[in-house]
């Protein structure tokens, strides 16, 4: 079951949850047999074996939990570390399990025993969730739940979002039934590059840094323009095109890598002597993005382009926009 975007949390009888930042994961029981599959169906049960362990453990033989795989470093998620668990080696997936160990935040129940849930009212399954999962400790966890839209809004302002269900709501799988509340957040970046269109003479995405100390960092791309906007893009853009020499990429960006190589919301890694797919601009225009969240200090998908900020001195773009906007949400695991 999906949720639909909104801005503002929705009013009337709804209960609502903490979003968490992680892999949404569905756990199937049958008998000894534990199933953990991702939104898009790749199974996860090799790469989290504590969570299988844990789900093996619950008095019920049957059951279909739907829930959240996230890793816990002191207060903050960590999603980098959660996504260097899915590891083909089976030496490393056991030594990850100690060093990064997972939990499974359950928030829904489809079906228990010989009870399929998915037609009753979100409420119940919630009743019935709180009793499978009373006795329950870490590695797994029940999301808090609150009808109270004071607390929601308490935890919009401290976490990346809320997830906000009506009492009465069935579960329907595929369809966005739910209500993700997440604030709008946007960066000034400043633009030193661009790429093609295969297909066209036009802008594909905007390559997007902010300065670092005295280095201008790639920090992610703006892509999904218009036809019209495109070609916008390529008036302005045109007359600032330079010669890589002397551009700030000149030696290349990404050169660090990360912890997990690319993120979509990323360029990835060039350096001289790797074939340039991008074009250098002179990096004097600031545009204003809008992202969903930041990982090593990258965007995780690509960037909205808002507006353009010709009041704002590229200098001034600095990396400490790029916060984290889900810190002590660790704090509400067991």
């Amino acid at each position: 079951m999906l949720a639909r975007l909104a801005r503002e949390l929705p009013v009337g009888d709804y209960l609502y949850e903490p979003k968490w930042d992680g892999f949404r994961c569905l756990a199937s029981r049958q008998g000894g047999e534990l199933d953990l599959r991702s939104r898009n169906g790749r199974p996860l049960a090799r790469y989290f074996p504590e969570i299988v362990e844990a789900l093996l453990a619950l008095p019920v033989e049957r059951f279909a939990l739907d829930g959240e795989l996230v890793v816990a470093r002191a207060d903050e998620l960590d999603f980098l570390a959660l996504m260097a668990r899915l590891h083909p080696a089976a030496s490393r997936v056991e030594r990850l399990r100690a060093e990064t160990p997972a939990t499974f935040v359950a928030f829904d129940l489809v079906r228990v025993g010989a009870d399929d849930l998915s037609d009753r009212p979100f409420a119940e399954r919630r009743a019935r969730l709180e009793q499978l999962l009373a006795e329950v400790v870490s590695p797994l966890a029940l999301t808090p739940v609150t009808a109270d839209s004071e607390v929601a809004e308490g935890w919009l302002e401290r976490f990346e979002g809320v997830v906000a269900k009506h009492r009465d709501l069935r579960y329907e799988p595929g369809k966005r039934v739910m209500v993700k509340v997440k604030r709008a957040l946007t960066a000034d970046c400043v633009v030193g590059g661009f790429r093609w269109l295969v297909e066209q003479p036009l802008p594909s995405t905007l390559l997007l840094g902010v300065h670092d100390g005295g280095e201008l960092r790639h920090v992610g791309v703006a892509g999904g323009f218009s036809q019209a906007l495109r070609r916008e893009l390529l008036e302005r853009l045109a007359p600032l095109v330079v010669p890589l020499e002397g551009h700030p990429w000149e030696h290349g960006f990404l050169l660090a890598g990360g912890a997990t190589g690319r993120l979509k919301g990323s360029a990835g890694r060039w350096a001289p002597g790797m074939e340039q797919d991008w074009v250098p601009v002179a990096p004097v225009l600031v545009a204003e993005v809008a992202y969903d969240q930041v990982d090593d200090l990258r965007f995780r998908h690509p960037s909205r382009f808002v507006r353009w900020r010709p009041d704002r001195d590229p200098g001034s773009c600095l990396l400490d926009q790029l916060e984290e906007h889900a810190t002590g949400l660790a704090q509400l695991l067991p």
